[in-house]
C-alpha cells in the first residue's frame, strides 16, 4: 500500500470516528440535512474523505441519503426505536441460543465472576452512564460466547444507535426516582439470564433474554418524547448547562 492511499485512509477513518460520534449522540438533530461545506471546515478534511465517512455512515444507519439533496441525520420516532428493540430481541436471543451450545464452562464461570464483580463494584444509582456501560458489557460478553463474529458486529451496531435514547431515558428515570435504579432488577435479570445458559436451558435463556430488553410500543414514545426534550432545550437552558 502506498504511502498517500494509507494517508488517504487515515484521513477517512479520523472523519469517520469524528462524524459517527457526533451521529450517534444526535448533535445533528433529527432528520436535519447535513451541511457538508460547514463539515468540511471544521473537520478540516476535504470534500472526498468527508463524503466516504458519510457513505459509511449511511451503510450503518447512522444517517440517510436523498439522491438530489445530499445527507440528513437519521430520524427519532417511536417506530424506528421499536424496531431497533426488536432487532436486538431478534439478535441477542439467537446469540443466547447459540452461547447455551457453544460457551465452555470455563468461560461462563468466568463470566459469572464478571457479574459479581458488577455487583461488588456497582456505583450509585445517579451514575446512568456507567450502569448503562455494565449493561452493555454482559449483552456482548453473551454475544461473543456464540462464537459468531457477524452476530457480535450486530449487536455492536444497534448498541451504538439505541445508546442516545436508552441513556436519555436512563437519566429521566434516576432524576425521578434515583431509589428505583438502585433496585432496578438489571443485575437480577443477568443473572437469570446466564443461570439460564450455564444449565443449558435455552428455552428459558431465550425468553429471560426477550423479557428483559423487549419494548413495547408505548414505552418507546416515551423514549422519543424525553429523547426530544433533551435535543431541543431552549438557548438559555444550554448555556446553563454548559457553565
Amino acid at each position: 500500500m502506498s504511502q498517500s492511499t494509507t494517508k488517504k485512509n487515515s484521513n477517512v477513518d479520523r472523519v469517520y470516528v469524528r462524524l459517527r460520534q457526533l451521529a450517534a449522540n444526535f448533535e445533528f438533530k433529527p432528520d436535519a440535512r447535513i451541511n457538508e461545506s460547514s463539515l468540511s471546515l471544521e473537520l478540516g478534511a476535504s470534500r472526498t474523505p468527508l463524503r466516504e465517512a458519510l457513505n459509511r455512515l449511511v451503510a450503518e444507519g447512522f444517517l440517510t441519503f436523498q439522491s438530489g439533496r445530499g445527507f440528513f441525520c437519521r430520524s427519532l420516532s417511536p417506530s424506528l426505536v421499536l424496531d431497533l428493540y426488536e432487532a436486538r430481541v431478534a439478535v441477542e436471543t439467537e446469540t443466547v441460543r447459540l452461547a447455551c451450545k457453544r460457551a465452555t464452562d470455563e468461560e461462563l464461570l468466568l463470566l459469572k465472576e464478571t457479574l459479581d464483580r458488577h455487583e461488588q463494584t456497582r456505583q450509585p444509582p445517579n451514575e446512568p452512564d456507567f450502569l448503562l456501560d455494565q449493561d452493555e458489557e454482559f449483552h456482548l460478553a453473551i454475544a461473543r460466547l456464540s462464537q459468531n463474529a457477524e452476530l457480535v458486529g450486530m449487536l455492536e451496531n444497534l448498541n451504538d444507535r439505541v445508546r442516545y435514547v436508552r441513556l436519555v431515558y436512563l437519566k429521566a428515570k434516576v432524576e425521578q426516582d434515583a431509589r428505583s435504579y438502585s433496585s432496578s432488577g438489571k443485575t437480577s435479570a443477568h443473572r437469570v439470564i446466564l443461570r439460564a445458559i450455564m444449565e443449558r436451558n435455552t428455552e428459558t435463556a431465550c425468553l429471560a433474554m426477550r423479557r428483559h430488553i423487549g419494548r413495547r410500543r408505548e414505552d418507546a414514545a416515551e423514549v422519543v418524547r424525553i429523547a426530544y426534550s433533551q435535543l431541543y432545550v431552549p438557548d438559555d437552558q444550554t448555556m446553563e448547562r454548559r457553565l
